[in-house]
């Protein structure tokens, strides 16, 4: 599954949002938005303000959502438990 996380630096969901996937042991990419205009322009026109946001094959969100990534980890069948988030 394709997971990407539009990120800023110093936002604290954003952070929580990557330790949870990585605790989760699920890859996904990271795209700065501040340093990536095209990125920004693409959120944005999807209607969001806010970081960060998640895209993957089936969702997308915005902020830090434990129930969007536990079942981002169920599709994914990542190794460790979506309990564990």
């Amino acid at each position: 599954m394709d997971i990407t996380v539009y990120s800023k630096p110093l936002c604290v969901q954003c952070d929580a949002t990557k330790r949870a996937l990585n605790k989760a042991g699920v890859a996904y990419d990271v795209v700065d938005i501040t340093e990536d205009a095209d990125a920004l322009a693409r959120i944005k026109s999807m209607g969001y303000v806010q970081a960060p946001v998640v895209i993957t094959e089936q969702d997308h969100w915005s902020g830090f959502r434990p129930d969007k990534i536990k079942a981002v980890v169920a599709a994914t069948g990542a190794q460790r438990s979506a309990a564990a988030i």
